[in-house]
This record gives C-alpha cells, sequence and structure tokens, in this order.
C-alpha cells in the first residue's frame, strides 16, 4: 500500500506542470515501471519479461532523488501553487515506504528465525508455506532524512525513557 500511494504522489508530481518536461517524463516513466505488472498473480519478480518489483521501485527513487537533487529545486518551486504540499506528500509518502519496509523486513526475519527452531521443523508447524523473502529496495530519499534526524530522535527517546 505504502509503495501504491508513493508512485500515485510521484504520477501526480509528474503531472502537475510543476517540474520542467524532462524530469517529468522521468517520473513518470519510473512510476509506469514501478506500476507495471507488479501485482501480476501475486508474485514480485521476473515474469513474461517484467523486471522484478524491488528494481523498479529502486529506480523510482532513483528518479524522485534526482529531481529532489537539482540545484535550486526547492527554490524554483516555492510560490507556486500547491508546490509545498505535493513536495510533502512525496516525501512523507517515501517515508512510510522505508518504515513500511523496515517492518516487513523485520517481519520476516522472526518468521525465518522461527522457523529454523528444532520445535517448530519437528512437528511441522509452518506447512508446506514457502519461507518469506526479504524486500530489498534503494530507499535512500528517505534514508538521507533519517540520518539528518537521528539526533532529534535520541533526544526524544532520552525524555520519554528518562
Amino acid at each position: 500500500m505504502a509503495l501504491l500511494r508513493r508512485s500515485s504522489v510521484a504520477l501526480e508530481l509528474a503531472s502537475s506542470g510543476l517540474l520542467d518536461p524532462a524530469t517529468s517524463l522521468l517520473l513518470a516513466g519510473a512510476v509506469h515501471e514501478a506500476r507495471g505488472g507488479a501485482w501480476a498473480g501475486g508474485q514480485y519478480g521476473e515474469r513474461d519479461g517484467e523486471r522484478p518489483r524491488d528494481l523498479a521501485e529502486s529506480d523510482l527513487t532513483r528518479a524522485l532523488r534526482a529531481a529532489f537533487s537539482q540545484p535550486d529545486f526547492r527554490s524554483s518551486l516555492s510560490g507556486k501553487d500547491g508546490a509545498d504540499e505535493l513536495l510533502g506528500e512525496v516525501e512523507a509518502a517515501s517515508h512510510q515506504v522505508f518504515l513500511a519496509r523496515q517492518f516487513y523486513n523485520d517481519a520476516v526475519s522472526a518468521t525465518q528465525d522461527a522457523r529454523r527452531r528444532p520445535l517448530v521443523r519437528l512437528l511441522r508447524l509452518a506447512g508446506k508455506a514457502d519461507l518469506p523473502q526479504f524486500f530489498e529496495m534503494d530507499d535512500s530519499l528517505i534514508a538521507e532524512t533519517v540520518v539528518r534526524l537521528a539526533p532529534r530522535l535520541a533526544r526524544l527517546t532520552l525524555k520519554v525513557n528518562g
């Protein structure tokens, strides 16, 4: 759901008329690739010439990072109607993708650890279900923000716990 929201907001940004044509085309193409066949058959992976979803989502992250890292990107959009809200939505959606991926990968790790335990294997508690796999993608658009916010989060944690 977080990936779908991020691609929707990125497509809205690309079609908003706020960006130059090349950047809009780059974002729209990356969104199209990220959405293309991602849910087909409920499988993430290469099938019938489709790219794996993690690669397509990483390309969307790189396209967003390329757009946001242009010189004077924010200053060129400031004052334009709805630009600040739309940029905030893109950043919030990217942050949700980062959190969702972290949460999912933590759950996969816990599941894999539980399935390796002798009692679970002996009693066949996992049944015939496939072992869940990690979802790795480039989400460094938000990772840079988290690194900047880490000192603030540490202070908040100390205030709550102390």
